[in-house]
Parts: structure tokens; C-alpha cells; sequence
């Protein structure tokens, strides 16, 4: 008889092991107990058991692709990062989208911002843009984030979402509404992720070769064009397809309609950063295009699909602490707070050894003196020496990489409020400058009948206690826009407001 199986791979254990028996397990008889010494059995049961790892407490729902950045246009007046050193400089690059409140299972055209985090393999290691597809965020102080996460997950007692719990934590937090305002939008439900643009949203700094510091905002515009769902589309496509973000993105991969991004900048001096009217670290505002014009980098593309998802998107992760020289931090509350939390949720969920994970690690070069630890899987530094300084080996730091000092403002440490600055408590004007001068007329009515459905879950005995200081904060930022959503959830402005404490 012909042997079919000349040119297929035998299937082994996890050793390397050949065996045959994939679908029996041994017994006494064809009816009898099995026997504990197949142990394939065992191996097989033991790793289902562990397939699962803990889901990202917030973006657990993503897909991703490879694909490449190309720098078009000189930046290096602002910067020294190798990556932007010339036109045509190209690198390899990864992008996870996501969204952010739902759980891995959760549908993709759920109202909720969509995480837009990049990874570019450069020379000078690995650099993580993690950002959303919305300029701004929901908290500026990174104490408040867990807070706010919470009430976008389920109830403790009930185990479901809860409109009153997040329109409570809205109301109480006035410097939510400019991301509110953003999500409540048809920009709160994107068509697909394609269609809508990124941003790096924190402020960051470059550094160019004399050293000098700028101030930056990155921003990713689809050259797809944006297009939305309206509310009711979305939670019909809810019922059509959980999943039709992630299909979307993989057959235009599939057929060859790859999708492109450009990326553009936004630059503000130190001396401009002194005098601007509000702060340019605060997270939950813009700097207006009039004044810091986008300017031309580079087009990033997406060109392939993970052969495998778990091994790439899922294990994929990022940090704002992964930069490269000439790109730095800044004293954005938030960013700073992200620098410490995302990579120590990466060591939790993956393991202290996670950049060794092929789609996480630089693949220029890593030289440093981290040792063991669980899932050590490559030569663990050989013989090399695990301390420094020492007198045998030749990783060493390079001092051509050391950074520009920082002037700081203050010399006093204290726990200032997040509103106290000057500027820092306008919550109202650049939210109502979107729904006046950014918003269409139908942008407008699909904003407020999103408000209203979204409000009209409130429940509970604070129901008019919430809804009544959310109405507020809708009329700060525009008297057209309070009223209309007064008017839909049936509140007697004049009523509501004498009730006002």
C-alpha cells in the first residue's frame, strides 16, 4: 500500500515525542476504566485547562495586524528618534485595536472609545504609541482611573452594565464631559476600524540632536475616510455580527485593500506651553488645530494577518514606558501614571518575561541584566555576568543616549487638586465648541438622542439627583444642547433647576 504520510510532520508531544493513539485513550478492554499511565491523556486535558489567561481588564476585546510605517516628510528639526531620521526610513510596526469597557466576548459595535495602540520595531528598540481613537480621555489623574473603569463594567451586586452608575460618575466629574460629548457621538461607534482616525491623545515630548525639547501630539488620519454608525445601526449590527470590526479588517487584509493611516504631529514649544490658556498636559483637552497645525510624518499601512491570534494579538502588549531616544515623556498626569501601570499589568497577565514573546520582542537587539523568572525562554545571559558594574563583560550603558535635564516648575511636592490650575476647571468650552462649530446639524440630533437613551437607564433613588447635575454640565457647554436633552428625558428645566442643591 502507498504511504501518504511521507512528506507530513509526525504528530508529537510536547517533548518531541512521536505517538499515535491522538483519539483513544488506553483501558482494559474496549469497555472498561482507563489506565493512568497515558499520558497523553494527561497532557492534553492539562494544557486545555490552562488555555486560557486572564483577559486584559480593560481592551479585552481586539484584533490586530503587522504591517509597516513609512516616514514621507522632515521632522528632524524636532527630533532625533533613528525612525524619523530620513525620508523613506521604513520599520515594521503592529496595531491592536480595541475596545475598552466590554469583556473579550463583548460585541465590537458597542458604544465605547476604541484603543488604537501601535508598536514600531525600530533600530533603537521598541517604540509603544498607546493611544485611543479619540484626542481626549475621560479623567485627567490616574488615581481616578480605576474609579472610572469600574462604572463601566458590571453592577457588584446586580453582575450588570449600569447606566446609573456611569452617568453618576459623569456628572460628578466635570472634566468628563469633553470625552462624553466625543462617545455620545456617531464618533462613539465606529462603522469599522478602518474608518476612523488615532491619536497618541497624551502630550510627549521630542528631543532633537542639540537637545532641545518640543512638546507633541500624534494624530493618525484614515485614508479610508471616517464613517460611523448611528446608535440604531450599531445595536442592529449588534444582533447581525458580534464580530464585524474584526471581519471587516481581515478580509480587506485578505483581499489586498490594505489600509493606510497618515501620520501627522502636533508641536508646541516650551515658551508656547507656559503661556497657553489651558493645560497642554491635560488629558482632557485638544490643542485646536488653528493654533498647532498637524503637520506631515509619515504613512503607516496594514498588511497581514497573525497566522495565529492568541500568539500575537492576544499576548500582544504594549507600554508608554517602551520609547526611543528622541521621544520622551511629559508631565501629562495620566501618561505619567500609564508609565508604570500598563507594563506592570502586562508582567501580571503575561509574565515578567513577556518582551520575550516573539510579537513583543525588539528584533534588533536586547542586551541587559534581567535574569530567570517564569517563561525564561531564551539563553538567560549565558555565562555572562547578572550584576554591574563588573570586570568581565561588555554590555555597558552608552552615554550618547543620556537624556536632556528637566526644568521644572516648582520645588514643592503636595497633593494639588486636578481643577486648581489656572484653566484647569474649564470643563465647558471645548465641548461646546465641538457641538457648536465641529458637529453637523444631524451630528447634533444623533448626540443628543444617543444622551437620551443612555440617560433614560438611570435608575435607582439619585435618578433625578444624577440627572439634574449631569443637565447641568450639558448646559455649561451649550444652552442648545441642555435643553434638548432636557426635552427628551421629559425634565422641567425650570423645576429641576430650583431643586438644584
Amino acid at each position: 500500500m502507498e504511504n501518504n504520510n511521507t512528506n507530513k510532520r509526525k504528530l508529537t508531544t510536547a517533548s518531541g515525542r512521536p505517538y499515535a493513539e491522538h483519539e483513544n485513550t488506553q483501558s482494559v478492554g474496549s469497555r472498561g476504566p482507563l489506565l493512568l499511565q497515558d499520558f497523553i491523556l494527561h497532557e492534553k486535558m492539562a494544557h486545555f485547562n490552562r488555555e486560557r489567561i486572564p483577559e486584559r481588564v480593560v481592551h479585552a476585546k481586539g484584533t490586530g495586524a503587522y504591517g509597516t510605517f513609512k516616514v514621507t516628510h522632515d521632522i528632524t528639526p524636532y527630533t532625533k528618534a533613528k525612525i524619523f531620521g530620513a525620508i523613506g526610513n521604513e520599520c515594521k510596526i503592529f496595531l491592536r485595536f480595541s475596545t475598552v469597557g466590554g469583556e473579550k466576548g463583548s460585541a465590537d459595535s458597542e458604544r465605547d472609545p476604541r484603543g488604537f495602540a501601535i508598536k514600531f520595531y525600530t533600530e533603537d528598540g521598541n517604540w509603544d504609541l498607546v493611544g485611543n481613537n479619540t484626542p481626549v480621555f475621560f479623567v485627567k489623574d490616574p488615581k481616578k482611573f480605576s474609579d472610572f473603569i469600574h462604572t463601566q463594567k458590571r453592577d457588584p451586586r446586580t453582575n450588570l452594565k449600569s447606566p446609573t452608575m456611569m452617568w453618576d460618575f459623569w456628572s460628578l466629574n466635570p472634566e468628563s464631559l469633553h470625552q462624553v460629548v466625543i462617545l455620545m457621538s456617531d464618533r462613539g461607534t465606529p462603522y469599522s476600524l478602518r474608518n476612523m482616525d488615532g491619536f497618541g491623545s497624551h502630550t510627549y515630548s521630542f528631543i532633537n540632536k542639540n537637545n532641545e525639547r518640543t512638546w507633541v501630539k500624534f494624530h493618525f488620519k484614515t485614508q479610508q475616510g471616517i464613517k460611523n454608525f448611528t446608535g440604531p445601526e450599531a445595536d442592529a449590527m449588534r444582533t447581525q455580527d458580534m464580530d464585524h470590526a474584526q471581519r471587516d479588517l481581515v478580509d480587506a487584509i485578505d483581499r489586498g485593500d490594505f489600509p493606510k493611516w497618515d501620520l501627522k504631529i502636533q508641536v508646541m514649544t516650551e515658551a508656547e506651553a507656559k503661556t497657553f490658556r489651558w493645560n497642554p498636559f491635560d488629558l482632557t483637552k485638544v490643542w485646536p488645530h488653528g493654533e498647532f497645525p498637524l503637520l506631515d510624518v509619515g504613512v503607516l499601512e496594514l498588511n497581514q494577518i497573525p497566522r495565529n491570534y492568541f500568539a500575537h494579538v492576544e499576548q500582544a502588549a504594549f507600554a508608554p514606558s517602551n520609547t526611543v531616544d528622541g521621544i520622551g515623556y511629559s508631565p501629562d498626569k495620566m501618561l505619567q501614571g500609564r508609565i508604570l501601570s500598563y507594563a506592570d499589568a502586562h508582567r501580571y497577565r503575561l509574565g515578567v518575561n513577556y518582551e520575550q514573546i516573539p510579537v513583543n520582542t525588539c528584533p534588533f537587539m536586547v542586551n541587559n541584566y534581567h535574569r530567570d523568572g517564569q517563561m525564561r525562554i531564551d539563553d538567560n545571559g549565558n555565562d555572562d555576568p547578572n550584576y554591574y558594574p563588573n570586570s568581565f563583560g561588555d554590555v555597558i550603558p552608552d552615554e550618547s543616549y543620556k537624556e536632556p535635564a528637566w526644568e521644572l516648575d516648582s520645588n514643592v511636592a503636595d497633593w494639588y487638586d486636578r481643577n486648581e490650575g489656572p484653566g484647569d476647571n474649564d470643563h465647558y468650552t471645548q465641548p461646546g465648541d465641538l457641538y457648536r462649530k465641529v458637529m453637523s446639524p444631524a451630528d447634533r440630533t444623533n448626540l443628543v438622542n444617543n444622551i437620551v437613551g443612555a440617560m433614560s437607564g438611570i435608575t435607582g433613588p439619585k435618578k433625578a439627583q444624577i440627572i439634574n447635575l449631569q443637565l447641568c454640565h450639558f448646559f455649561r457647554a451649550d444652552i442648545q444642547l441642555g435643553m434638548a436633552v432636557a426635552k427628551g428625558l421629559g425634565v422641567d428645566v425650570d423645576q429641576a433647576m430650583g431643586q438644584k442643591h
